[in-house]
Formats: C-alpha cells, sequence, structure tokens
C-alpha cells in the first residue's frame, strides 16, 4: 500500500474518473493544483472519453511521469527516447499486473456503454468494476518506479 495508492483510490470513489485520480493524487509531486490537474486530465476517463482505449489510469500515470520526467526541447532525442522508454516501463509494469492497458479489456465481463453519459457511482457500480482497484495499482506502479529509477528526484 502506498500513499498515493491509498489517495488514487479515494479520488476515484469520490467521483474522479481514473485518469484525474491519478493525476490528483499525486499533487505533491507534479505541483499542479487541483482544478489544473483535474480539467487536464478529465479528457481520459473511461479509455480517453469513455471509449474505452488506453485505460485512463495508465493516461494519469503518463501525465504524471511527463510533468516530472518529460522532455521539452523538440530536438533532444535522447530525451525523448529515455521518456519513451520510461512510459514503456511503466506500461508494462501495468500489464504484467493487470493484463492489459486497454479499458474495454480490463472491463472485460462489465457491461458498459459508449456514450458519452458516465454511469452513477452506486454500491453495485464499485462491486462490478476493478478501476478503483486499478487507480490504485497504476499509483503504487508509479511510487514503486519513484524508489528504482530515481524520479522524482531531479535525475
Amino acid at each position: 500500500m502506498s500513499k498515493h495508492g491509498d489517495s488514487a483510490e479515494q479520488l476515484f470513489r469520490d467521483g474522479y474518473n481514473c485518469s484525474q485520480a491519478v493525476l490528483l493524487a499525486f499533487s505533491d509531486v507534479t505541483g499542479l493544483d487541483d482544478d489544473t490537474a483535474a480539467k487536464l486530465a478529465s479528457s481520459f476517463g473511461g479509455g480517453l472519453g469513455r471509449m474505452r482505449e488506453v485505460c485512463g489510469a495508465v493516461s494519469g500515470a503518463a501525465m504524471v511521469l511527463g510533468l516530472v520526467k518529460g522532455y521539452s526541447d523538440s530536438k533532444d532525442s535522447n530525451a525523448k527516447k529515455e521518456h519513451y522508454r520510461l512510459i514503456q516501463d511503466f506500461a508494462a509494469r501495468f500489464k504484467e499486473k493487470n493484463g492489459s492497458i486497454i479499458c474495454r479489456e480490463l472491463l472485460s465481463g462489465v457491461k458498459t456503454t459508449h456514450d458519452g453519459v458516465p454511469e452513477a457511482r452506486t454500491d453495485a457500480y464499485y462491486k462490478k468494476r476493478p478501476c478503483p482497484l486499478l487507480v490504485r495499482d497504476a499509483a503504487e506502479i508509479l511510487d514503486e518506479m519513484m524508489k528504482t529509477v530515481s524520479l522524482f528526484k531531479g535525475t
């Protein structure tokens, strides 16, 4: 268990989408205020606007990694290569733990719709979905990476 994992799961249970929950959980690391973080991540819930593509928890984690270890110089091919390697490492860890990084695959067996209307967050909603655990997993993997690949230490 991790502080960020607890926070991400609680934020999801409070009604934030999966991407928002992960990005908001790391506000102490990213320096983003909650309003900006929530708006930035708002489009990525439900696998990008409920289209069930890349899991929003994965997208939120990628935003955290981009904010703390991303590159800004378009000509710095080494920085780009290193950053993509970091994203691929995160994705591989998430996939190893959960079997996929694709929302519709992670929700296999859960009846979902692809319209733009979010489902009500009821007890039944939480019982049939792995999402609270997926946001926790994403945050815990980021915490693990912080220790093992010198993330968030200015290196």
